[in-house]
């Protein structure tokens, strides 16, 4: 949840020579699978031998792969919310009041590439390189040894699989420790970047230099837009229901952890959105909750404890919970960013609309944005079926935890069934 847990923000993407090249990195042939097991030592016997007959199914030879170019990076931002005095507003425990955000210091490269040999041959490929721990020190390591059992975890059968997930085909590790995990390259836009560039076209056809936009194309590209944001949201929703489903937390969800093969909104029937940035997701299995905690999660297992989730089923129940409140958080973004022109609202600035000045009553949340009416489409979108959005927000935003449905339920909802015809 971007409130407790870091979350993932594009910065400004840089490049090299758009040529294809191998050979040029100095790599080991020491795989990332073999020393993530010894560095991450709470793994018991059981799961290092499941994730390494898992990990036989991936590519895990450097010279398997091409690396192209630098496509961009991006690092983790840590948001705490904590009382300062006066007023405090009760969330799963917690009093919040002011936020406090740090930088993290793990930072992502991004590397297109393709697979080079095999009956994958051709593949095309991004790259995540994890820094080592000189650069990034132990947590990155951590964090991509994390990544890889989540998806190992993720991607065991082969009979049960889900298009929502972004497919991790190998990796490796090079001579100075650094991490690279290989995925398929399934779409180069996150949802981030869709509602950025929605906005700005929202901008470009309010200013007065376009006057083409006549009441009947502005009302089927919004009917348009309704449709696609659905879509998009209905994708994240199911991926992360399989993953609860499958005894795994997100805990990174937010629009920049979602990758989109298209952003054309005239193309809504071919998208598929597929969740990634696996690095803080937690295993919820009961004997993993006995067991011990990782360090990773001890922040949300303390905010567990704070909400009154003593016992591994209700540290389990509070996990999934917190899931649904950042997918709530991820709904309300996408009912407001690409409804509005550019810079009128974004996730900072929205959250603490929610949370500090309304404190999740949405009912007041609603009054309020109907008196600005560069709101309006926004309340159009979650007005639809007779309110339901606002509904399904105050739903997955209940204060209390015990109370919020789970995935299954949000995609039953109406406003995710029926909210867009």
């Amino acid at each position: 949840m971007l409130l407790v847990s870091p979350d993932c923000l594009s910065c400004s993407s840089s490049s090299s020579s758009s040529m294809l090249f191998s050979g040029n990195l100095k790599l080991s042939s020491d795989l990332l699978f073999a020393k993530r097991r010894r560095t991450l030592n709470s793994l018991s016997r059981t799961q290092t031998s499941r994730r390494l007959c898992i990990a036989s199914s991936l590519i895990t030879s450097p010279d398997s792969f091409e690396v192209g170019r630098l496509i961009g990076s991006y690092g983790f931002m840590n948001i705490t919310s904590y009382s300062s005095g006066g007023v405090d507003f009760e969330y799963s425990g917690e009093q919040l009041k002011v936020q406090d955000v740090g930088e993290g210091s793990v930072k992502i490269r991004l590397y297109e590439g393709r697979i080079a040999q095999g009956s994958l041959r051709g593949t095309p490929v991004v790259f995540k390189v994890y820094p080592g721990q000189r650069t990034g020190g132990i947590e990155a390591d951590m964090m991509a040894a994390n990544e890889l059992n989540a998806h190992a975890s993720l991607q065991s059968s082969s009979k049960d699989t889900c298009q929502n997930l972004l497919m991790l085909v190998g990796g490796f590790e090079t001579k100075t420790g650094e991490q690279w995990l290989a995925f398929r390259n399934d779409g180069k836009y996150s949802a981030a970047d869709y509602a950025k560039f929605t906005s700005e076209k929202n901008s470009k056809s309010y200013s007065n230099k376009d006057n083409s936009w006549n009441l009947f194309e502005r009302e089927e590209t919004f009917k348009r837009r309704r449709y696609f944001v659905i879509r998009l949201l209905r994708g994240a929703i199911t991926g992360l229901a399989y993953m609860h489903d499958h005894d795994r937390l997100h805990q990174s969800l937010g629009p920049s952890s979602i990758v989109l093969n298209t952003i054309a909104e005239r193309e809504a029937v071919y998208l598929v959105p597929r969740l990634r940035d696996l690095a803080f997701s937690v295993d919820i299995r009961i004997s993993n909750l006995e067991d011990g905690l990782g360090k990773l999660s001890e922040g949300l297992w303390r905010r567990a404890i704070a909400a009154g989730a003593f016992t591994p089923m209700e540290k389990r129940a509070f996990g999934i919970a917190d899931d649904i409140y950042e997918a709530g958080l991820l709904l309300a973004y996408l009912a407001f960013v690409p409804f509005c022109e550019a810079g009128i609202m974004d996730t900072l600035s929205l959250q603490r609309l929610i949370e500090s000045t309304f404190r999740l009553d949405f009912e007041a949340t609603r009054e309020y944005c109907l008196a600005d009416d560069r709101l309006e489409e926004a309340v159009k979108f979650l007005d639809l079926s007779d309110r339901a959005g606002w509904q399904l927000l105050q739903a997955m935003l209940n204060p209390d935890f015990r109370k919020r449905p789970i995935a299954e339920a949000v995609l039953n909802h109406r406003f995710m069934t029926e909210g867009v015809v």
